[in-house]
């Protein structure tokens, strides 16, 4: 089949190096793209944001399956459109894809599915909100309630930041009209993984557990970004813990959208906040995560496009969903100052020391030891046939192997070849996990 991947960031590079080894692709084609996806997948000079164009791409292209990446084309219609041209596309439609694009809508959703999740009240008007503020004891969330880019939560310890948050979003309009709403809800504490399932309407796969890294800083300090690192599977999780997601979460979900006239098409991802033995839903996605995507594209093995095509045509029982029982990691290079300002057009160098043919000691040793690196670009371009940065995540440096413990050192040294002005990574990625290993084998 000819498959067009829309977006052009490290998830879509994942998605094109996966689908790229797929029995069933013919033909590949990504809409912007950038210079690692090039590698794989024939550019199409059309912004993922443009709906009728992209449209209008795979139709005369006659391309049999349409995957998108990220989520603004899933907000606009980008579903819509196609199913109105009779166009096959895995992901879910304008209206399903409110689960991301308002908060407040997949609050009413859980709520009305008994998936479990915060307590929140949501607010359009400022002052409504600030009196609720004012009336609450011990910290709080304060989330714009569209879309931000994964930067518009605020974790609000006390009082005095949540009503700065409030007035961030309603007032000076940090995240434009994603944060016309907000939604305000209790503050959980325990441990935030991710989980993901594909979902053809009626039923759904599990994909799997993967744990990232939302903060600038290690140990979880700073603001929040699209995310610095990620690693799968979770070694402290098992499979009666994904079984019970499945369970308690995702079917519900699925079922209650169902019910709903608003079928859900494509992967579903659920944030969620595990303390103990309670399961909190803390937010929906609508796509694979990034740089949880680029984890889990490692570990995934068999025909990645059957199984997407399986999902869109409502037959997901016919999907071969499986995972490579070893571990990835993804390191995040950003360019220095993100999530704020930073430069862009700075030469990368380092990369050929990974994907160039000559040999080296560390790739010797990374052959010995079975360990796979591959390098998601996101943020970069071409410039006089050089690559430089364009973005403020840059690439992930991904590795795996049969242990996280060897995949981490892997993923580290790798992301340590590889330079350009400013380079900021996070330290302490799959620590958690780390430290549960630790554990486990004293």
């Amino acid at each position: 089949m000819k498959v067009l991947v829309v977006g052009k960031g490290g998830r879509e590079h994942a998605l094109c190096w996966r689908l790229s080894q797929s029995p069933s692709v013919r033909g590949l084609f990504c809409t912007a793209g950038n210079p690692g996806i090039a590698q794989l997948a024939k550019p199409v000079p059309i912004a993922p944001s443009d709906v009728a164009g992209v449209a209008d791409f795979a139709a005369a292209n006659r391309i049999d399956l349409t995957v998108v990446g990220p989520e603004e084309p899933l907000s606009a219609g980008i579903v819509d459109e196609f199913e109105k041209r009779g166009l096959r596309i895995f992901g879910p439609s304008r209206a399903a894809a409110q689960l991301e694009s308002s908060k407040t809508f997949a609050k009413h959703v859980m709520r009305r599915a008994g998936v479990p999740n915060a307590e929140f009240e949501s607010f359009t008007d400022i002052a409504a909100a600030r009196r609720y503020v004012e009336a609450q004891r011990g910290p709080m969330v304060v989330k714009a309630d569209g879309l931000a880019l994964g930067k518009g939560v605020t974790v609000c310890r006390d009082r005095e930041t949540a009503l700065a948050a409030v007035g961030e979003a309603m007032e000076s309009e940090r995240f434009g009209a994603a944060g016309r709403r907000i939604v305000i809800e209790e503050f959980l504490t325990g441990e935030e993984v991710s989980f993901f399932a594909l979902c053809d309407g009626e039923r759904a796969a599990p994909l799997g557990l993967v744990q990232d890294h939302k903060t600038i800083f290690d140990d979880d300090r700073g603001p929040n970004t699209g995310g610095m690192g990620a690693y799968s599977p979770l070694p402290h999780y098992d499979a009666a813990f994904e079984k019970r997601v499945m369970r308690e979460v995702v079917e519900p979900t699925i079922a209650t959208m169902r019910a709903m006239e608003v079928p859900y098409r494509g992967v579903l991802y659920a944030g969620l906040m595990v303390s103990g033995d309670r399961i909190n839903v803390l937010e929906f996605n609508v796509r694979f995560g990034d740089p949880e995507c680029q984890a889990l594209m490692m570990r995934y093995s068999g025909d990645l496009a059957e199984a997407l095509l399986a999902a869109a045509e409502g037959r997901i029982q016919d999907a071969v969903v499986q995972l490579a029982p070893r571990s990835a990691v993804a390191v995040v290079l950003a360019s220095g100052g993100y999530p704020n300002d930073y430069r862009k057009g700075l030469p990368i160098s380092g990369l050929e020391k990974i994907e160039g043919k000559e040999p080296s000691p560390l790739k010797v040793r990374w052959a010995l030891e079975r360990i796979r690196i591959k390098v998601f670009q996101a943020g970069t371009a071409l410039r006089d046939g050089h690559i430089i940065t364009d973005g403020g995540r840059v690439m992930a440096v991904t590795a795996m192997a049969d242990d996280l413990t060897t995949a981490v050192a892997g993923a580290y040294e790798a992301a340590d070849l590889i330079e350009f002005e400013g380079k900021y990574l996070r330290r302490d990625i799959a620590r958690r996990g780390l430290v549960a290993l630790d554990a486990e084998q004293r």
